[in-house]
């Protein structure tokens, strides 16, 4: 038979298209997307895959007709562009059904500042569109194009737990002494028959190199040594790591994939990150809020720095400042800070030498203090304004030495960066310097950018291995902290 040519399956293609892809296909000229030199290209392989493993995603295989699909795609095997055609459809308007599906709302309890963050129910014909737009069709599928890059290594993390972990014995192994090369007994059988080796009581290199394994895929410093930490993995029932990946999974589903300029700050690892068209530009520690001040899950549009900000204190530490004689007439002022007598926009300055401190100490009255820019002052040089209710932001910070400690849970709420002058230039496209010694000055974000404060306790590298982070916040519903370290 004459192989297909790429105009005789447009043609085809052409003949056989309908529905609501059809504008799609009659954009790109009726062009295939799966079909390449005559054949049906590895990404339909790719696709395949993930309708079998839809129930990764939270979704239900058999409503992807993966049966068909493969049906039509080995019926093209013989090159004809009619076979190459329906091929090409019935690909399509599988993959279509899928992403639109998976770009569901997500359960993750996040709150959206901005109307146009919130979520919106994706049509078939924009999901193929966005893979018609795609430069190369079989990289698109490899790297899940279509999501945030957390996603797509999260769900392929459940992919290989569920297919090297899940199926090992269930074996329960007793407390006791690190166990490692050398050693033999009840506890080295219990280990080696959780691992799946063959029996026997001795640590050899072959249970080693299974430790090592376990811990490189679970988030453990892969030293083949199992103590008390990787003991407690094993133990883990894969129920645990299941919904421990499922609950990142849908946090990740809320970040807003490769075409949006964004940045992320994960509290759960104390880290910022900040994309362009899918590539990670940078990253940085932060401070977050403390357990019992959590950063909250937000999505907002960062629109303006303030340069040479005030610090608002907040009233609670107002009164016991005041209360531990911090605060008063007499120190007030020489520790750089100031009185106001409301919090509107234009605030009287008051005499601190006529504030009724004691009132303040004991809570009968409310003060507004603010800290005067400077060296000292809590919000360093800079802040990163997404306007909310609950006074979160993005801010420089004097205090250098808490990036050097881990993990970094020091803040009432607000997000410490540890370079924020490199995140303004990034955002700004230029250095943020301030025109005077005046306070608060406002720049505008002449394209503003969105920010995603999440919680992802489990991260997936570029090699495909699993960090589980503390729960410090306790939103995953139990302790995953015995998972965390050895």
């Amino acid at each position: 038979m004459a192989r297909s040519t790429p105009d005789s399956v447009a043609l085809a293609i052409r003949s056989e298209a309908g529905g609501k892809l059809k504008s799609v296909y009659a954009a790109r000229g009726f062009w295939p997307l799966w079909v390449k030199d005559g054949a049906i290209s590895p990404a339909a392989d790719r696709l395949i895959a993930y309708l079998e493993s839809a129930d990764l995603d939270g979704l239900e295989p058999r409503n992807y007709d993966v049966r068909d699909v493969r049906g039509a795609v080995d019926r093209a095997r013989d090159g004809s562009p009619e076979a190459l055609a329906r091929a090409e459809l019935a690909l399509s308007e599988a993959f279509a059904r899928y992403v639109r599906d998976v770009r569901r709302a997500p359960n993750a309890k996040i709150r959206y500042l901005d109307e146009e963050l919130v979520p919106q129910k994706l049509s078939e014909a924009d999901a193929l569109r966005g893979a018609s737009l795609a430069t190369d069709i079989d990289s698109y599928m490899m790297q899940m194009g279509w999501m945030d890059p957390a996603y797509a290594g999260l769900r392929g993390a459940l992919a290989d737990r569920r297919a090297r972990w899940n199926r090992l014995p269930p074996v329960d192994i007793s407390d006791g002494p690190m166990l490692k090369a050398g050693a033999k007994g009840e506890r080295v059988r219990l280990l080696r028959d959780r691992l799946g080796l063959a029996p026997g009581d001795r640590f050899d290199k072959a249970l080693a190199a299974a430790v090592t394994d376990f811990q490189a895929a679970h988030g453990l410093k892969p030293d083949g040594v199992a103590g008390a930490g990787t003991i407690a993995a094993l133990n883990r029932s894969p129920t645990f790591y299941d919904r421990v990946l499922a609950l990142n999974l849908d946090r990740a589903r809320v970040l807003p994939g490769p075409d949006v300029r964004h940045i992320t700050v994960n509290t759960a690892a104390q880290q910022l990150v900040y994309y362009d068209h899918g590539t990670e530009e940078g990253r940085m520690k932060v401070v977050v809020g403390k357990p019992s001040e959590q950063t909250p899950l937000l999505a907002g549009m960062v629109r303006y720095a303030i340069l040479n900000p005030y610090w608002n204190v907040p009233p609670d530490l107002v009164q016991h400042k005041a209360a531990s004689g911090v605060f008063s007439g007499a120190t007030l002022q020489k520790a750089g800070f100031e009185a106001l007598s409301d919090w509107s926009a234009r605030p009287q300055l008051l005499d601190p030498e006529a504030i009724d401190w004691k009132a303040v100490a004991s809570g009968a009255e409310q003060l507004r203090v603010r800290q005067l820019p400077g060296p000292s002052n809590a919000m360093g040089k800079v802040k990163f304004m997404f306007p909310n209710d609950l006074g979160i932001y993005l801010h420089d910070t004097p205090e250098r030495a808490l990036f050097d400690k881990n993990p970094r849970y020091f803040s009432s709420g607000c997000v410490r960066l540890e370079d924020a002058q490199r995140l303004g230039e990034w955002l700004f496209g230029k250095p943020l310097v301030a025109e005077s010694d005046a306070p608060e000055q406002n720049v505008a974000l002449p394209r503003p950018v969105p920010v995603y404060l999440t919680y992802l306790t489990a991260q997936a590298g570029d090699n495909g291995r699993v960090m589980y982070l503390d729960d410090a916040y306790g939103r995953d519903g139990f302790d995953a902290r015995q998972v965390a370290s050895r």
